[in-house]
């Protein structure tokens, strides 16, 4: 196998024995081939495009299956087999419909024309052939800009697929994805296009994340500040972990009257600030973080977990059973729930003796997305004109258990007490709980929400630099950037498509990002590695 997707990857080259998010051989040449013909299928898909053939199903589908390789998301190989027999029965079925409508189907060799073994095993060593290093006569800089587009698109369909759960889609996310799924098959593309479906990849993301936004807000209404406890409620549990409201949504419907307290875990976090999920009295807190104690957390947890998305590590043995995946996440001997009744999490909530007593381990408040933050931005302004605000660090992105994250905690614990951090995704929980107080009533760390809520993040930094006639470059503001998966790319991809300068890139850069690469993105954006708080400080302040 090989492997460079992740900020995790080993020796920060790339798992070729086994992954350490603890993906095996065989998922990940699984995963490969399926990814191989989701190309296939975009190939087929582009040209139906071209004369009005579209297949909405098709759409969702191709989203699903390339969300699900994903770092963290599946690691169930035999769902992977399901997903690369599905792919290509809907290539076929496809492929006959463009030709009826007078498309051109004289497709020849590739993804297109792939036909898949018949056993899990051959599946295994097709995957095995057309991986990364597939082609050993492939210019290093063009693979790079390749497996950029393919990582960035990995992380706009995880966006889209969420939106889409909540009713929303855009037919410009789906005909990137397949315009740019397809030129990563084209050998003619020169260093220029690839650098230009880069940033296109950037721009489809804006638009999966606004779709999001719309989702969210327009199913759960937009978040407030709410204060949400760390500690625990005695009483039978339930813990909700990954990204996705509506599960959240629906275990709360489920479980309500029950006796049973829902907490949040990891990326969830933020939905306490949602009013329609604020309204139920079992919604309780918040327990764990999400990367750095993961494990130990679940293993320890009183109650049954519901696992909605990725952002997970996978689980020992000997808690299997008190864990339940939804949705595209799946492991080999955990209960996966397709059909979102939730009846087993309940029950095996019931079963467990959840927790004896109340404890207080503090709050944290969550609710500052754009609505909360703008609703202040003359507090703000006035805080800036008068000098009491300095200036404002976005420090946001993945967490990760790999040792260098802790750099994101000294950072913030050092920012000077004049300057306000504001925090998204899960990150945040390398210092989510600190206590930095407030300027003239604006608190100095303010959670703007999930990964996806970078959204938001933009837009009040477009409101500020529209309030102070500038560019949002020539803002006080500086962007501390953490990543470890494919989302992250994606969000890094639209903050540059935007021209966001100037950010600080970490732990380490990407493996998958060659010399030659980096260099133009360092002269394009100035985008730059982290080094130390200290130094970063004094070279953003003076």
């Amino acid at each position: 196998m090989f492997c460079y997707q992740c900020e995790q990857t080993a020796k920060g080259e790339g798992c070729t024995v086994s992954g350490v998010c603890g993906k095996q051989p065989d998922v990940a040449a699984l995963q490969d081939l399926l990814l191989y013909a989701v190309k296939g299928l975009s190939q087929v898909a582009l040209e139906g495009r071209k004369v009005g053939v579209k297949d909405n199903a098709i759409d969702r589908f191709t989203c699903e299956a390339t969300f699900s390789t994903l770092t963290n998301v599946d690691f169930d190989a035999d769902r992977f087999v399901e997903l690369i027999r599905q792919t290509v029965a809907f290539r076929d079925d496809l492929k006959q419909k463009v030709g009826v409508a007078g498309g051109w189907t004289d497709f020849t060799g590739g993804p297109v024309t792939f036909v898949p073994a018949g056993t899990k095993d051959a599946l295994v060593a097709e995957g095995e052939k057309v991986g990364v290093h597939s082609d050993s006569d492939i210019n290093p800089d063009i693979l790079s800009l390749q497996e950029i587009i393919v990582y960035g698109i990995k992380g706009v369909a995880a966006y889209a697929d969420h939106a889409a759960i909540l009713g929303r889609e855009d037919d410009r996310v789906y005909d990137y994805i397949y315009e740019g799924l397809v030129a990563t098959l084209d050998k003619d593309k020169t260093a220029d296009e690839l650098l230009g479906l880069v940033l296109k990849c950037g721009e489809a993301n804006l638009w999966a994340m606004e779709l999001l936004d719309a989702a969210n807000t327009g199913t759960y209404g937009h978040p407030v500040p709410t204060q949400v406890p760390l500690g625990a409620k005695a009483g039978k549990a339930i813990l909700v972990s990954g990204h996705d409201l509506k599960d959240l949504e629906d275990i709360l419907k489920q479980s309500e009257g029950k006796g049973i307290n829902v907490y949040t875990h990891g990326e969830m976090l933020p939905c306490h600030g949602y009013p329609e999920l604020k309204k139920y009295s079992h919604f309780y807190g918040h327990y764990g973080t999400a990367w750095q104690n993961q494990k130990k957390e679940f293993a320890e947890f009183p109650g049954s977990i519901l696992m909605t998305t990725n952002c997970i590590q996978k689980p020992k043995d000997d808690y299997n059973e008190n864990i339940f995946t939804t949705g595209l996440v799946g492991w080999p001997g955990v209960t996966h729930l397709a059909d979102k009744d939730f009846t087993p999490v309940i029950e095996r909530a019931l079963a467990l003796p959840g927790f004896a007593e109340d404890t207080d381990k503090g709050s944290v408040m969550v609710g500052f997305a754009r609505n909360a933050v703008l609703g202040v931005a003359g507090k703000i302004i006035e805080a800036v004109k008068n000098k009491d605000l300095r200036h404002f660090f976005l420090v946001a992105g993945c967490d990760g258990a790999k040792p260098g994250r802790n750099y994101y905690t000294e950072f913030v614990e050092k920012v000077p007490e004049d300057c306000v951090v504001l925090t998204l995704a899960c990150g945040k929980f390398r210092f989510f709980d600190k206590k930095l107080g407030d300027i003239g009533g604006i608190p100095r760390l303010l959670d703007v929400g999930q990964c996806n809520d970078a959204y938001s993040a933009i837009q009040i930094a477009v409101a500020l630099a529209d309030a102070f006639e500038c560019g949002v470059n020539d803002l006080p503001l500086s962007m501390i950037i953490s990543w470890y998966e494919q989302k992250a790319v994606s969000i890094l991809l639209t903050l540059l498509y935007l021209g966001i300068k100037d950010i600080r890139l970490g732990p380490s850069l990407p493996a998958f990002i060659t010399p030659n690469v980096l260099n133009i993105l360092v002269e394009k954006f100035n985008i730059m590695p982290i080094s130390t708080p200290d130094e970063d400080l004094k070279a953003i302040l003076g």
